[in-house]
């Protein structure tokens, strides 16, 4: 999109910060901790074990040597937060600075959040994503935005609820933006 992003006035939260243990709805103790290059290898084997029917906008990428080639580019960019039931990751959620077009605005993230089919629907995702906006609060982020295919009414309301506005829409999408600080 060629035209300026609209970002809330005031600053949503607050938000829990990583790392963060809590007990699913199926009773699993899951953790969300902050991850880095050296989770790569846990991070791409999830993306391996996710269903390509779940894929959004081409997201996750499919077959291994796709899915690390895009995550060593989130990964060397972005802020990353895993969820880890034991010590296996069945989610993955990242900011990645905005830089489309050459035109990237320094403050302005785009925001990704996946969880595995089998974990999904336990609130695993909500706790993913608040604990990636207190991570990027922490770090300075002011503004994050996304787009979410608009027949995905869990994601929508999900991210309506912790804060995020509708800032614009395309025939099968809607973008949303919600501001961390500033």
């Amino acid at each position: 999109m060629s035209r300026e992003r609209v970002y809330p006035e005031e600053p949503a939260g607050p938000f829990p910060e990583p790392p963060q243990t809590f007990a699913d709805k199926e009773e699993r103790e899951i953790s969300v901790v902050t991850a880095d290059e050296s989770d790569v290898d846990a991070v791409t084997e999830m993306y391996c074990d996710f269903d390509p029917a779940d894929r959004a906008q081409g997201i996750p990428p499919t077959g291994e040597t796709r899915i690390r080639e895009w995550l060593d580019t989130i990964f060397g960019e972005g802020l990353n937060v895993v969820a880890l039931d034991d010590d296996t990751v069945v989610g993955h959620a990242t900011l990645v600075p905005d830089t489309a077009n050459g035109e990237g605005d320094e403050c302005a993230y785009e925001l990704a959040i996946f969880v595995l089919q089998s974990h999904q629907r336990a609130g695993i995702g909500r706790k993913l994503l608040t604990t990636l906006l207190g991570y990027g609060k922490r770090e300075g982020i002011e503004r994050v935005w996304l787009t979410v295919e608009r027949w995905n009414r869990a994601a929508v309301e999900l991210y309506r609820d912790v804060g995020f506005e509708t800032c614009g829409s395309e025939s099968f999408e809607l973008e949303m933006s919600l501001r961390l600080n500033g």
